[in-house]
């Protein structure tokens, strides 16, 4: 695996990033990649979601864009201050999807407990919890046996953004962020461990530019 950083990157520009490295790694061009990246805010509707679930499109004084994407699960908000991991990860070998979201979910929890934070999963839902709000969540496409998209883990985003969706079915907005726990951390510092805890759990990590 290789990793590929931005800073910030139109939700639309992602896919097609996403899309290409599919394709690549497909025609053995490309080894599996961890893109991590942040978005504009947007709302993004799964498989499982409706346009009914978007409540508003302007909150908090802020313009949001909504986008159907073919990744599993309902709604979802995406927004600077959340870290997204997009894991591009060959299972031909071993092709099982529980898994690998199990995996997803391993790499954030081992990386918040790497912070001080105790974090689990839940019931309700695919993701990662905290106290039984969710601070990271999951959704993930394959094709042929590659996955994309992933898992985002709120760092530091406007909470306010999420009461504009019924976010992953559910109505009551149970979210949190490593912000409102009382953690400022870099962003910098969250991908250190991110990658160390992604190579662990699928392959060796190579940085690229």
């Amino acid at each position: 695996m290789h990793v590929i950083r931005h800073q910030q990157q139109a939700y639309p520009e992602s896919l097609i990033e996403q899309e290409r490295v599919v394709a690549d790694i497909l025609a053995g061009n490309m080894p599996p990649s961890l893109i991590l990246t942040e978005h504009p805010p947007v709302y993004t509707i799964g498989t499982s979601g409706s346009d009914a679930d978007v409540l508003m499109r302007h909150v908090d004084g802020e313009a949001i864009a909504v986008y159907p994407t073919g990744r599993g699960g309902e709604v979802t908000y995406h927004g600077p201050g959340q870290l997204v991991c997009y894991v591009i990860a060959d299972l031909r070998k071993q092709p099982d999807l529980h898994r690998h979201v199990w995996r997803l979910e391993e790499m954030v929890i081992c990386s918040l407990a790497d912070f001080g934070v105790e974090s689990s999963r839940d019931a309700r839902g695919i993701g990662v919890w905290v106290n039984g709000l969710k601070i990271a969540a999951a959704g993930v496409r394959c094709r042929k046996w590659i996955t994309f998209h992933g898992i985002a883990l709120n760092n530091s985003p406007n909470l306010k953004h999420f009461s504009g969706i019924v976010p992953c079915g559910m109505l009551d907005h149970p979210v949190t962020s490593m912000l409102q726990l009382g953690l400022d951390i870099p962003r910098a510092a969250l991908e250190r461990t991110i990658i160390a805890h992604c190579n662990s759990l699928f392959d060796p990590l190579q940085d690229s530019d």
